[in-house]
């Protein structure tokens, strides 16, 4: 199922803008404190390293997606979802833009 409206929430309005604008992301914080961040990824293939451990949900568009470690590349598409460990990180190769949000810890 996909994630369409998150009620309640604190947003950080300033963007975080990485890889030249490929990917552009705002910060959200929930009424219990959770945070998490929604945002969209352009074409392109990207490496994002990962502090804490990361679920990244299509909520439209599709990605590709190679986990550190692995030589296979996996597709997601809306209302799927992929686990990134902690202290690990991920490559990600989008054809068409990539809407998602990224629930931390």
């Amino acid at each position: 199922m996909t994630t369409e409206k998150i009620d309640g929430v604190s947003v950080t309005t300033r963007a975080n803008v990485y890889f030249d604008g490929k990917c552009v992301s705002h910060g959200i914080t929930l009424a219990d404190g959770t945070k998490k961040s929604v945002g969209v990824v352009l074409p392109a293939t990207l490496t994002f390293n990962t502090g804490t451990a990361e679920i990244m949900e299509c909520v439209a568009g599709a990605c590709e997606y190679k986990l550190a470690g692995s030589d296979e590349w996996r597709r997601s598409s809306a209302g799927e979802q992929f686990s990134v460990p902690a202290n690990s990180s991920f490559e990600i190769r989008v054809t068409e833009a990539y809407h998602y949000i990224c629930h931390f810890g």
